[in-house]
This record gives C-alpha cells, structure tokens and sequence, in this order.
C-alpha cells in the first residue's frame, strides 16, 4: 500500500486522511502481519492501531505459566485440538477416574 511509510523496525506510519479512506485494508493488514501503525495528523503521531491480539498481550500480558503451558502444548501438538476433541479426552478422563 503506497499510503504507509516505513519507520523503525516493523512501524509503519499513515496519515489520518488516509487512515480514514483505507480503515478496511489497514485493519486487515494489521491483523495480518501484526506489528503496530501510527497515524499522523499534519506530520503529528496521534494515534497507534493494534490488532486485538496486540492489545490483550499488553493490556493483560500472559502469566509466565500460560506461556510454558502453551508451549508444551504446541511441542505435543495439542494446540490443534478442537473443542470437542478436547471434551472427549476429558470425559474419557473422568470415565477411567471413576474406574479406580
């Protein structure tokens, strides 16, 4: 998109004027390749936009034991598992629990 300008690593800069003609394409681009976009008014950063994942991790950083759970589970490859997948494995849990 020719509207951004590269600052330091991975920022990119837009005006608010352009901001507001591509909101759709800069809101899908930062969802897309994460990172961070400042907005400018009259050469002025005003503004950061974040993709919502962005935001959480700094509004409620992940407790260091979240963090090695969710990379032990992706080591296992039980960060694929789906809901119902992972309700089986408990019930079948709760079912062998109940044997003993």
């Amino acid at each position: 998109m020719a509207i951004l300008a590269e600052r330091e690593a991975g920022t990119r800069v837009v005006s608010v004027l352009n901001a507001r003609a591509n909101l759709g394409k800069l809101l899908d681009s930062i969802d897309d390749k994460r990172g961070s976009l400042i907005i400018e008014k009259r050469g002025t950063p005003r503004a950061v936009l974040l993709s919502i994942r962005d935001y959480v991790k700094l509004a409620a950083p992940e407790p260091e034991i979240l963090r090695i759970i969710g990379e032990i589970s992706e080591r296992n490859g039980t960060d694929k598992l789906t809901s119902c997948q992972i309700d089986a494995i408990i019930k079948q849990a709760r079912a062998e629990r109940k044997k003993r």
